[in-house]
């Protein structure tokens, strides 16, 4: 079998039957291919949705919430295809966009990972690739010269980056295998930064495909109520990455300069009308002390908590 679509859906039973759809409105003729849904313990009647729905999908339900990385990782090893094209639930697939990453693949054999150009609603294209972290990534950031220097998504060539949105991302499976996987540990956010990164040291490519499209909606950010746990992941996630792969000593050292632009940013909010200090202040605080407060995996753990009691 050439290519397996796997999805990850928590708790996004409109959003999934969109992605859904857009498999079905985008697939190619004649593509050999599966469908697999991991549904992470949702109760928005996701599971029930996609049991309803016509055609041969592979419904993994689980009982218990897990992460982001744990939930790509086991797709990956359920998977029977050469490719595992990995999609959010709130992904769409656009025209063209799975030959397009298929092709990348097939052209570049030391190719194991290609990313779409992601857009958003309304159809702007919004960063999607980035170079991998680093003392200097961290530098252009303090500075305000990451759009410039870290963002390696737009124009039209596809081409090597350093890591790519899991949003809509093609992995060849082998590669996958062969580095373990996602990473468990991290439970959204970076994990793709980390999975990309340990593709680069065992020798393998990551592309980024502009011709490839999928519109991202997004739905964690349009979750306001969450949004301070989210805060906290994602700085976690970043802080993981740097002590995994610069080392702990190198990690602390920069968690001052990676919190100095959100410094700035919420005494600049003080004075620009609809912008929230506060929100800044949150990302300046958990950039200099990551390991502090409740994020998303302590919300699946209380959920988790309140189901099995």
């Amino acid at each position: 079998m050439l290519l397996s679509y796997c999805v990850v859906n928590t708790n996004g039973r409109e959003f999934l039957l969109a992605c859904l759809e857009a498999i079905r409105r985008t697939v190619p003729p004649d593509l050999e291919h599966e469908i697999l849904v991991l549904d992470n313990a949702s109760d928005d009647g996701s599971a029930a949705a996609v049991e309803a729905m016509d055609g041969e999908i592979r419904l993994i339900a689980l009982d218990r919430r897990q992460g982001k990385a744990a939930n790509d990782g086991r797709l990956i090893e359920e998977a029977r295809g050469e490719f595992c094209l990995l999609l959010n639930e709130d992904s769409e697939l656009q025209p063209g966009a799975v030959p397009a990453l298929v092709g990348a693949l097939r052209a570049d054999r030391r190719a194991a990972a290609a990313g779409a150009q992601l857009l958003s609603p309304d159809g702007r294209p919004v960063p999607c690739a980035w170079r991998l972290p680093s003392v200097g990534t961290v530098l252009a950031g303090a500075l305000f010269l990451h759009r410039g220097f870290t963002v390696e998504s737009g124009g039209d060539a596809t081409r090597p980056v350093g890591w790519v949105q899991s949003s809509a991302m093609l992995v060849r499976r082998e590669a996958a295998l062969q580095v373990g996987g996602f990473d468990p540990g991290f439970f959204v956010y970076s994990d793709e930064t980390d999975f990309c990164k340990r593709l680069s040291d065992a020798g393998w490519r990551v592309l980024y495909v502009p011709s490839a499209r999928a519109i991202h909606h997004d739905q964690m950010a349009q979750d306001a109520a969450g949004a301070e746990r989210r805060i906290v992941e994602y700085h976690r996630g970043r802080d993981r990455y740097l002590r995994k792969h610069l080392g702990r000593a190198q990690a602390v050292l920069l968690r001052p300069l990676l919190a100095s632009p959100y410094l700035f940013r919420a005494l600049a909010a003080l004075a620009l009308p609809g912008h929230s200090p506060r929100r800044y202040w949150l990302h300046a605080r958990q950039a200099l002390r990551p390991g502090r407060g409740d994020g998303i995996r302590e919300a699946a753990e209380a959920y988790n908590s309140r189901i099995g009691s």
